[in-house]
């Protein structure tokens, strides 16, 4: 047998979701370019997109989007759970102790997509109330008329935000709603293959999420930025870290070797915000300093950014605490995981690798 640890370069199965193509810096969700996806569509149509495999027409999406107004709204049993945690008990936690807790109501098998529209839509709001809940503020309910993103926003802040805040998170929602087999995704799909339920696997997915190497990098990228501070330090901050032995956070991929297409569309979206904002004049300055300097030290390795790196460039500009960028991150993903776990269930067979025994034999002799 031969051993490949992490799975790396293993395919274990074929689907018509996304296309990651890590060596031509592409992404694809069915069939259509995700960068020209996150800066002329909504949400909801690339949420669409995903789970039932076209763009709605004008009548399809109007019925989604209300959809998603009637779900986001909790119910009495799942708010008295929420106000039953201990407040100090992390976010990621919160929500999937809230999704755990509605396993009876989402055991259909195969899995549907009505179920992950119902799921979907009630993150935001879960994860909005646990929040206000841990700042000691009053919970607001989901407004009624506002899309996805507009109300994840209100329900967080109290204001309905502006356009330009809500096209750039919307851009980063579409932008990381999916990414092909990646750890929390493949943790859905395992679960799944048993036959278990829809909660079951997404809650695979939000523990698989939860760890630092998978969904916390755009909060170092933020430390990194602060840190430096200036671009008058930018230079000697870098090459003092790279000279250290350290890496520079959001540089850098585990799948693509070129510019991650997600970053040149966040970078598009965000320069169209504004233009003056400091924070964001930084960043960019520091990743054209970094991608210079990195070349210099790590020759051929062709380190450029990834979307972590503008990923905290809009969450810093929308003014989201960094307490919140993983779960924002799994309100975002919610919509890949349960297409791929549509998709596992509609041909289904139960994931069972080997693995390769290094232990000691016992003595043949005594046998």
């Amino acid at each position: 047998m031969v051993s490949n640890p992490g799975l790396e370069g293993v395919v274990v199965a074929e689907t018509n979701i996304s296309l990651v193509d890590g060596l031509n810096g592409k992404l694809v969700y069915r069939g259509h370019w995700a960068k020209d996806l996150a800066i002329r569509h909504t949400f909801e149509e690339v949420a669409h997109l995903l789970w039932y495999g076209f763009l709605p027409n004008h009548s399809k999406l109007h019925e989604l989007a209300q959809s998603f107004k009637k779900y986001r709204f909790l119910d009495a049993d799942t708010k008295q759970l929420l106000h039953q945690l201990p407040k100090e008990l992390d976010i990621m936690s919160a929500v999937r102790t809230a999704i755990s807790s509605l396993g009876h109501r989402y055991d259909a098998w195969p899995p549907t997509e009505e179920d992950a529209l119902k799921l979907t839509a009630m993150v935001p709001t879960v994860i909005a109330y646990h929040y206000r809940r841990q700042k000691g503020w009053n919970v607001i309910e989901p407004h009624p008329e506002l899309d996805h993103i507009s109300n994840y926003l209100y329900m967080l802040n109290g204001e309905v935000p502006g356009e330009a805040l809500v096209k750039a998170l919307s851009a980063y929602f579409i932008l990381t709603m999916e990414h092909g087999m990646n750890a929390s995704t493949f943790s859905a799909r395992v679960v799944l293959s048993t036959q278990s339920d829809m909660v079951s696997a997404i809650c695979a997915a939000i523990g698989a999420m939860k760890g630092p190497l998978h969904g916390g990098a755009p909060s170092e990228v933020v430390n990194m930025l602060n840190e430096i501070g200036s671009k008058e330090r930018a230079e000697t901050w870098i090459r003092n870290h790279l000279e250290n032995g350290h890496r520079l956070m959001g540089f850098g991929h585990r799948v693509y070797k070129t510019r991650d297409p997600r970053a040149e569309a966040l970078k598009e979206v965000i320069r169209k915000m504004d233009a003056k904002d400091p924070w964001l004049d930084l960043a960019s300055y520091v990743e054209d300093l970094a991608i210079k300097l990195l070349e210099e030290y790590k020759p051929g390795r062709r380190l450029y950014t990834n979307v972590e790196f503008y990923a905290a460039a809009v969450m810093r500009a929308i003014s989201l605490p960094m307490e919140l960028f993983t779960p924002t991150f799994t309100a975002s993903r919610m919509v890949g995981w349960t297409a791929h776990v549509i998709e596992q269930g509609q041909n289904n067979r139960i994931f069972r690798p080997q693995s390769a025994y290094v232990g000691l034999m016992p003595d043949e002799s005594m046998g």
